[in-house]
């Protein structure tokens, strides 16, 4: 048993972790303001083979991930590695043109870094896609999938971002997570798809770290589990919007459809994913755009972090 002088030293050192992993996104966040026009009201994170939505930005200004201190770099195939900051739909944005995953060696708190300096910026809504072998056989390759709900499995398994000390100045130790997906936006989003004749599917994602694809018997685990989509990312980022009390709007590009049990089952591969997202690419900033002008200025701060 740890006597009271271990207690307190111990609780000392968990503070100051927590100050320390602050401190961090702090100097990212005043590494980017002198370089930003106006602050972001929208961050979003562009998954594999999605990142042509940057064309899009008016008064676009790019930043390599490498001119930012302490931001990780991006390392695979299909995400650029800038963060381009401009406005899309008349919305001032920030536009991760990559993410970053676990299985590139990352940390949870890493991958999420650059959600949370956004946020204190003053992001106060985080739209998130992501590249996802679809699970449900009425999805086609192509298709777009508004997220209803995420089944975690990788924070299941201890790797949420969440773990550790908790700075109150993000946000709750124990966050809800009933209402991730905010309704209002994803009614936005199904009156744009309406209006732009584009097919919008809804389902539920599941997050595994990768970067190996499923085995048939996971993806049949995965299907009974109630998944729509598998990816090996987007939770993450999910959570930490969450716990700083920013709305989130998440859709997936489904790049293949992986049924285990189908006569033939080809293998996938990580240029069948670039190569199906890149096709679907121009649909979904279409649909991101029609969201953005939609909901205009009404974007307020997020509560539990001031810009």
């Amino acid at each position: 048993m740890a006597t009271q002088h271990e207690s307190s030293s111990n609780a000392g050192n968990v503070d100051g972790s927590a100050r320390t992993a602050y401190a961090i996104v702090d100097e990212v966040a005043e590494a980017l303001r002198p370089r930003l026009v106006e602050s972001p009201r929208v961050a979003i994170v562009l998954g594999t083979g999605l990142g042509g939505l940057v064309d899009r930005i008016a008064d676009a200004q790019a930043i390599p991930y490498g001119e930012i201190p302490r931001f990780p770099v991006s390392t695979v195939q299909g995400h650029a590695g800038r963060l381009v900051v401009g406005r899309l739909g008349g919305v001032p944005v920030a536009a991760l043109q990559g993410r970053f995953h676990l299985y590139e060696g990352y940390t949870p708190a890493q991958v999420v870094l650059p959600v949370r300096a956004l946020g204190r910026l003053g992001a106060r809504i985080l739209i998130v896609t992501n590249a996802a072998g679809g699970l449900n056989a009425s999805f086609a390759a192509g298709d777009l999938m508004l997220l209803r709900d995420h089944i975690g499995l990788a924070a299941f398994a201890g790797q949420n971002p969440l773990i550790g000390p908790n700075d109150e100045r993000y946000g709750p130790r124990f966050p809800a997570m009933t209402h991730a997906y905010d309704a209002a936006l994803a009614e936005e989003a199904r009156a744009v798809a309406r209006e732009q004749h584009t097919t919008l599917r809804e389902g539920i994602y599941v997050m595994l770290t990768g970067p190996t694809f499923e085995t048939p018997a996971e993806l049949r685990f995965l299907r009974a589990a109630g998944a729509d989509a598998v990816g090996m990312s987007t939770v993450p980022e999910v959570i930490a919007a969450c716990h700083m009390g920013m709305r989130v709007l998440a859709i997936s590009c489904v790049t293949n459809v992986a049924l285990p049990d189908a006569p033939t089952v080809a293998e996938p591969s990580h240029a069948e994913v670039i190569a199906a997202a890149e096709g679907a690419g121009a649909r979904l900033a279409t649909l991101i755009e029609g969201v953005l002008a939609r909901i205009g200025g009404d974007l307020d701060p997020p509560a539990g972090v001031s810009p």
